[in-house]
């Protein structure tokens, strides 16, 4: 049995991304006091990001990164921010050639869906601005905050295919340009776990990483699957 299901991720793997949830990510983290490197918040990019924020506190032995309200308070200033920054930022687009990967996948049946590390309100920032789901180019979408656990658990892909009714996850496909994004699509148990080189993490870096395939951009799928 083919593919029939194929779960991308968001930004750096299908939306354009010039390092700017990792920026604002350190800018929310600064002015609550807390010095990080965007290399070091890129190695949380891909994960649910109350977890991310939770991590990073932790790392800098900021003894409030067990405090919930804090961690939510902040995330809360996170998710303003990007909401901002997705509406309304002129280089907010998709990478080169998605609208027509995701259609020529639709065309071959493949079902072609979402799943980011992003919680809804960002999500559908996003959507709006994009319109693929308007277009008919996606046909179901997974945030971080809509299950138990982010990735790189798997539940986000298994949520997506209980409602698109796909019964074996060896007709799923994972895409995406973290590590995390790795781990969660084997986690899933998918045929296939490809990361994306053009994104948060290079070659090199995706590399050591749980993965099937490398590719740079998203119409080498066409040939894989």
């Amino acid at each position: 049995m083919g593919i029939q299901l194929a779960v991308f991720d968001i930004a750096g793997t299908t939306l354009h991304d010039e390092s700017n949830v990792a920026l604002v990510l350190q800018q929310t983290l600064q002015l609550a006091g807390v010095s990080v490197t965007i290399a070091e918040v890129n190695e949380v990019m891909g994960y649910a990001k109350p977890y991310a924020i939770r991590y990073l506190l932790q790392q800098k032995q900021n003894n409030r990164y067990n405090d919930e309200a804090y961690v939510q308070e902040l995330h809360t200033r996170f998710v303003t921010d990007m909401k901002a920054h997705y509406a309304d930022h002129p280089a907010i687009r998709e990478k080169e050639g998605v609208s027509a990967v995701f259609a020529a996948l639709q065309q071959r049946g493949i079902k072609v869906a979402l799943d980011t590390g992003f919680d809804r309100e960002i999500t559908n920032v996003i959507l709006e601005r994009v319109g693929w789901v308007k277009q008919g180019l996606v046909n179901a979408v997974a945030t971080s905050d809509e299950v138990t656990y982010g990735r790189p658990y798997p539940y986000m892909i298994y949520r997506i295919m209980q409602e698109l009714e796909i019964c074996s996850i060896d007709t799923v496909a994972k895409i995406g340009d973290t590590v995390s994004d790795l781990e969660e699509g084997t986690n899933a148990g998918c045929r296939y776990v490809v990361g994306v080189t053009t994104g948060a993490y290079t070659r090199e870096e995706l590399a050591k990483g749980p993965h099937t395939h490398l590719v740079a951009n998203l119409d080498e799928l066409l040939n894989i699957f």
